[in-house]
């Protein structure tokens, strides 16, 4: 709907981001669920610009590469801010330092470095795991070995694994993402009915700008939306 009305007339970024929390909240009255958790993604968007979506009521913005969000992060604040790309070993004390939840955690030795680095900085960090349901994809945890690594993980220090993250292979027509969404749901419920200790199944974080709505009528409760923000 929003991609319609930009092509209608142009609009100013806090109308864009008022339209698209109209149609979440509509989606969230339809499924009878309280709240998705919108993260806007700021990749290649200017302090400047970032600031303004806060003036306008974001409450949550993620990044993708450290080498970029080091440059604008410090200056920005009253956002909580995630890393939703992948997180380099040599790069993870500065993702400690820059970041309040890291969304990419898709290794043993991520979360190891994770972890280390925040008993040095006396830091908890939320963590969501990376699910691989998009076999072009590089990055992310197997389905089938996802219980396994979240036991395993669960049990370092300074870290706290909220949920699942994923990022699903692209179409044209968004409704064909929806049997990858139904599958991070099922895993996604699977993995809260066992109550593993230390884990907090709280986020089910996918969808994008093309496919956010039809993520959110499959079960997720945070989305990650850039192009349909910031794009003029």
């Amino acid at each position: 709907m929003l991609k319609y009305f930009q092509k209608m007339v142009p609009m100013l970024l806090r109308e864009r981001l008022d339209l698209i929390q109209k149609e979440l909240s509509i989606a969230c009255r339809k499924l009878n669920i309280t709240d998705v958790t919108l993260v806007g993604v700021t990749k290649k968007i200017d302090a400047k610009t970032i600031k303004e979506a806060i003036d306008s009521g974001l409450k949550n913005i993620g990044e993708n590469r450290i080498s970029e969000a080091e440059k604008k992060l410090p200056s920005i604040s009253g956002v909580t801010k995630h890393l939703i790309g992948h997180l380099q070993g040599n790069k993870t004390s500065k993702a400690v330092d820059l970041f309040d939840m890291i969304q990419s955690v898709d290794s043993l030795k991520i979360a190891n470095k994770v972890s280390n680095c925040c008993i040095e900085k006396n830091k908890v960090m939320p963590v969501l795991v990376q699910i691989k349901t998009d076999k072009e994809k590089d990055f992310g945890i197997l389905p089938k070995d996802i219980e396994e690594f979240i036991i395993r993980i669960s049990q370092l220090e300074r870290i706290k694994v909220q949920g699942l993250m994923t990022i699903g292979p692209y179409f044209s027509d968004p409704k064909q993402s929806r049997p990858h969404f139904k599958e991070m749901k099922v895993l996604f419920d699977s993995l809260k009915s066992k109550n593993i200790p230390n884990v907090e199944m709280r986020y089910l974080s996918m969808g994008m700008s093309h496919d956010y709505i039809q993520a959110v009528e499959e079960g997720a409760n945070m989305v990650r939306i850039g192009q349909v923000i910031f794009e003029k």
